[in-house]
């Protein structure tokens, strides 16, 4: 019974995933005006899922910090109790931040439901010393780096006068490769994150695990992504194109490098770090709904630790 409510919980968060994240890669196509939210999405979701199937081969770094080990007792980390919390917790977060349109980090909810599992377990079996400077360090700062970057890679390209107002046949490619770079790279990031929760099964195959959790991702943007496209797209800066492409690629390169480094930024903070940044420098940023995500932000860690401590005292006193 543990392993059916484990694979079904690791299926529920890589969904949830999908819906929420899948759209930030490519959000400032829509929000330029560039192609229509549909094909943006569609776009979003293939050079995710390219991304999903290239981190079984460039990502084992993120899949061994993500089993949990170093964080937790090994003996946490290989009960299917714990891991089907963590799961549970983190799905539920993403879930409710999508039902209300907000994009989250599902990297935040995994670290909190870890943590909020852990902590049920015993206080002395989360390593607090080894949580921060493996995941909450690179979450908190990646999104304070994308918004300096955003500003500045667009003042460098206004600078050099390559940032056009206005669509072009070039800027459009430009823009589409950039974003599909973007959903590329959190694909590489994001896989890992949900395919480390399934290394307690028995049986395990590893090939299978990217696969299923690629297609799970893909499936939640194409089904539930419509509320955060039009959050992250029309309500988070007002951006021209050359301003879109110029977040795009910031985006891109953080999270690209920051997978090849096995570090767990979060897509979310980078993406919408990267617009605000731009938005910031041409004094375009929607302020009111900035703070709105922010806080949304902060609420995810607490959130995703209650819902995971819930259910793995749930599931420890059902199951033992």
């Amino acid at each position: 019974m543990l392993t059916i409510i484990l694979l079904a919980s690791v299926g529920f968060v890589a969904f949830t995933n999908g819906a929420n994240a899948n759209f930030k890669g490519v959000a400032s196509l829509y929000g330029t005006g560039t192609t229509s939210r549909r094909v943006a999405l569609y776009w979003g979701t293939a050079a995710t899922f390219a991304g999903s199937i290239a981190a079984l081969f460039f990502a084992e770094g993120l899949l061994k910090k993500f089993s949990g080990r170093g964080i937790v007792s090994d003996q946490l980390v290989d009960s299917q109790s714990f891991i089907s919390s963590v799961a549970i917790g983190a799905a539920w977060t993403s879930f409710l931040a999508t039902r209300l349109g907000f994009p989250v980090s599902t990297t935040h909810a995994l670290v909190g439901a870890i943590l909020g599992a852990g902590l049920v377990g015993g206080v002395s079996e989360v390593h607090l010393d080894a949580l921060g400077k493996s995941f909450l360090y690179p979450l908190f700062f990646s999104p304070m780096a994308a918004m300096i970057l955003g500003a500045l890679f667009y003042a460098l390209l206004q600078a050099l006068q390559l940032a056009p107002n206005s669509r072009s046949k070039s800027l459009d490619a430009l823009h589409f490769l950039s974003t599909g770079g973007a959903s590329f790279a959190r694909g590489l990031n994001d896989t890992p994150k949900m395919v480390a929760l399934l290394l307690v099964m028995p049986g395990y195959d590893t090939s299978f695990a990217f696969l299923a959790v690629g297609c799970l991702i893909a499936l939640g943007g194409l089904l539930d992504a419509e509320s955060v496209a039009e959050t992250l797209g029309k309500k988070v800066t007002g951006m021209n194109p050359g301003q879109g492409f110029a977040a795009s690629v910031v985006t891109a390169t953080l999270v690209a490098t920051a997978s090849l480094h096995s570090l767990p930024v979060s897509t979310t903070h980078v993406s919408v770090g990267s617009m605000l940044g731009m938005g910031a420098y041409t004094h375009q940023a929607k302020w009111k709904k900035a703070f709105e995500i922010l806080f949304a932000w902060v609420s995810t860690v607490p959130i995703a630790a209650l819902l995971a401590a819930f259910t793995y005292w749930v599931l420890k006193t059902t199951f033992g």
